[in-house]
């Protein structure tokens, strides 16, 4: 059973790992979005083989059901989706590579050189021993509205100012974009200019054929 657990672990971190690969080497902005949903799900996955069932469905809930969605709804209303003729790595690109992995370096380094087994000590064989019981919906509730309500509101907070500023910057593009003109707008211009040229033949009028 031990084994079967590693490799489906296995097989999950490699999902992650891959999507989160393929979220900073996408071309298109909307593929990205979508190989970091599966990323999300990925780390779903983890808390159910944890058996951590309530993180997992809360994570699918916020992360895709929320994070993502809003992220998929900002790509939407930007202009340039597709990477078409847009550099993907800047010229040093392997200095933020280098800091990356010095800073996960920092962190599980330390962890592996400090950690004395890998093995739990088995638990005393007792016939009035209970097993303490895990944090529920109850006590993550309580942890929401009392000990971490600032860090909630917070993070409220800056979701919802990166929907507004993401539509701001819509509208400015909006504004400074020209105006193109739909297919009865257009013959309906052509068919002004060609009245026009009927009535007075000597004056020459270019058919809107660009949605100019």
């Amino acid at each position: 059973m031990a084994t079967v657990v590693q490799i489906v672990f296995g097989l999950i971190a490699a999902l992650i790992v891959g999507a989160a690969v393929m979220v900073v080497t996408a071309r298109n902005v909307i593929h990205a979005a979508l190989w970091l949903i599966a990323s999300f799900f990925g780390v779903a996955a983890l808390y159910m083989l944890l058996e951590a069932e309530f993180i997992a469905v809360v994570q699918i809930l916020v992360y895709v059901g929320a994070i993502a969605i809003l992220i998929l709804f900002a790509i939407m209303l930007t202009r340039q989706v597709t990477g078409e003729g847009v550099r993907q790595l800047t010229e040093r690109w392997w200095v933020s590579l280098l800091v990356a992995v010095s800073l996960f370096a920092a962190v599980l380094v330390p962890t592996l050189l400090n950690h004395k087994g890998w093995n739990l000590p088995a638990l005393p064989a007792t016939a009035n021993a209970t097993p303490e019981l895990l944090s529920g919906p109850a006590e993550l509730g309580r942890g929401f509205v009392y000990e971490f309500l600032l860090q909630f509101q917070v993070a409220g907070v800056l979701l919802t100012v990166a929907l507004i500023g993401a539509i701001v910057i819509a509208f400015e593009e909006r504004s400074r974009r020209r105006r193109v003109l739909t297919l009865a707008e257009e013959h309906a211009l052509n068919q002004d200019a060609a009245r026009r040229q009927t009535a007075e033949p000597g004056l020459k009028i270019t058919a809107v054929t660009d949605g100019e």
